[in-house]
């Protein structure tokens, strides 16, 4: 269940990704498994708070502090999501954020932002989009061309002041949903442990009747997608790092059973109702 865009970024830098396997509940990372991953060549962790509920902060930046590690959060699924009242991305030395169309603040194609409270790191950021430059066409360092489009952020900021409404209707359409699979057998729905708001980029269910239901669900004219369909130290692209079947046993397990369903801010609750009464169907 690891998060593709997390790994290439590490990659890009030259430096090497090193997997953790998930907790089976909330699908983030197992906190209590990092340490063991830690080496002296360690310099950061990358938490992804997936779906939208936000990972354990607290035992990962006491863990980060006793280690002198940066603490990178990918916030691409979590606008709006907090651990404790506290806005995630805000937690750790800075953090990631996805503008890309599905997400829960989308522009009209791609864009993105990094936040961080620290002046060095920020005035860094701003060389590294605009090509390494400080002065227009004096270069300090390589970098990108990766400003965000002048439109994009018109779209953004618009929306932006509807943000919070749609984060509330989504966790609405949540609790609908949740309530409506609660005791259906050979289903899971989403877990949220105290102190934690689930901003339900993705509204995500567990069931080893996944086939079923998909089909089901399909027939019925509803859109489903499987995030993700297998996890990165299966893929071709990280063989070289030693990885094998089973060496993340929670993850591989969760790739065969979870399926995501629609949880767009304007789907209503008859509309719900049908999609909840079509998974029971396919498991009778």
């Amino acid at each position: 269940m690891e998060n593709d865009l997390s790994a290439e970024a590490i990659s890009r830098v030259s430096a090497k990704p090193v997997f953790c396997d998930i907790d089976h509940l909330t699908y983030n990372i197992d906190v209590d498994k990092i340490k063991a991953k830690l080496t002296k060549r360690t310099k950061a962790i990358l938490p992804v708070h997936l779906f939208g509920l936000p990972c354990d902060m607290g035992k990962i930046m006491a863990i980060a502090k006793e280690n002198r590690l940066y603490i990178i959060e990918d916030c691409a699924q979590s606008f709006g999501s907090e651990y404790k009242g506290r806005k995630v991305g805000s937690i750790g030395d800075c953090g990631c954020l996805s503008f890309f169309p599905a997400k829960t603040l989308g522009c009209y194609g791609d864009g993105g932002m990094v936040v961080t409270n620290d002046e060095q790191t920020a005035n860094r950021l701003k060389m590294l989009r605009n090509h390494g430059s400080s002065d227009k066409y004096y270069y300090s360092m390589r970098g990108f061309n990766s400003r965000l489009d002048t439109l994009q952020a018109a779209i953004l900021r618009v929306k932006l002041k509807y943000i919070d409404t749609w984060i509330d209707k989504r966790v609405e359409n949540a609790k609908i949903y949740s309530e409506l699979l609660s005791g259906v057998s050979n289903i899971t729905a989403p877990v949220i442990p105290n102190n934690l708001k689930h901003s339900f980029n993705y509204y995500t269910i567990r069931t080893k009747q996944r086939g079923r239901v998909q089909n089901q669900l399909k027939e019925k004219g509803v859109a489903t997608a499987i995030y993700y369909p297998l996890c990165l130290h299966m893929q071709e692209i990280y063989k070289d790092l030693g990885y094998k079947t089973g060496d993340f046993p929670v993850a591989e397990k969760a790739q065969e059973e979870v399926l995501s369903l629609p949880i767009y801010p304007e789907l209503t609750r008859e509309q719900i109702q049908e999609i909840c009464f079509s998974v029971k169907e396919a498991l009778i």
